[in-house]
Parts: C-alpha cells; structure tokens; sequence
C-alpha cells in the first residue's frame, strides 16, 4: 500500500564536498526538456533523463485514484523544491539505465539520500521492483 502522507516538510540536509552539481528547476512542459522535474521520481538534468533509483513516488501521467493523482503532485513539487535547495551529487547505484533508457541515479546531498526524505514525508516508497498500488 502507498505512503500516508507522513512528517512535515523539512529543510534537506547540508550539501557536502561531494556535491557539485546544481541547477534551477521548475516543472517541465513543453516537447523541449534540459533541467526540469517530470514527476515525484523523474527529472532532466542538463539534458539527461534521471529516474531517482532508490524510490517510486506516485503517478501524475496516470494516475489510478484521485488520491495517487494528489500525492503526485504532493511529491512532484517536493521533489523540485529539494532539488533548488542546493548542490547535490548524482549516485550510481546498480544498473546505469532502466527499461525506459532513464538514467537510474540515487539524489543524494550530504551523503544523504533526497529520495529518502521523500520516503520520510510520506510522498514516496522504497523502490522495490515493482509500482506500489497508491489507491
């Protein structure tokens, strides 16, 4: 079963030494996509097409319920507003790509993983191999 809706935002953790990348990001639109998030576990980052791999946050394409449409877009502006909050580092961990030719990439600032705290805010789960049922 999907996330409940969990503890409050909170500020994400200091970017350590490790973290050099960083970027504005807004929500993509339009066929032209360079740094932008597409959902709560995609994004674009200078032009390539990032799944966070270590999460499955719920779907705003097509959603099943009214409630995984809402969360969806609950995790979708989180995740665009950790990714302004500063620099961050792109973690392989596993496989380079998934099925899709998305980039698979732990988020991680301080040594600590973004999607983790989406995990912890209730607007995402631990990926574990298969779409969680959000309705």
């Amino acid at each position: 079963m999907g996330a409940s809706g969990g503890a409050s935002p909170g500020p994400a953790p200091s970017a350590g030494a490790e973290d050099t990348l960083q970027a504005r990001f807004a929500r993509c639109s339009g066929p032209v996509r360079e740094t932008c998030v597409v959902d709560g576990d995609t994004f674009w980052y200078r032009g390539t097409k990032i799944r966070v791999a270590d999460i499955d946050a719920p779907e705003i394409a097509d959603p099943g319920c009214r409630r995984e449409a809402q969360l969806g877009e609950r995790a979708t502006r989180r995740l665009t507003a950790l990714l302004n909050q500063g620099a961050f580092s792109l973690e392989r961990v596993g496989r380079d790509t998934d099925r899709f030719g998305r980039t698979l990439r732990e988020v991680r600032r301080g040594g600590v993983s973004l999607g983790e705290r989406l995990v912890a805010e209730g607007l995402a789960e631990r990926w574990g191999g298969a779409r969680i049922a959000w309705c």
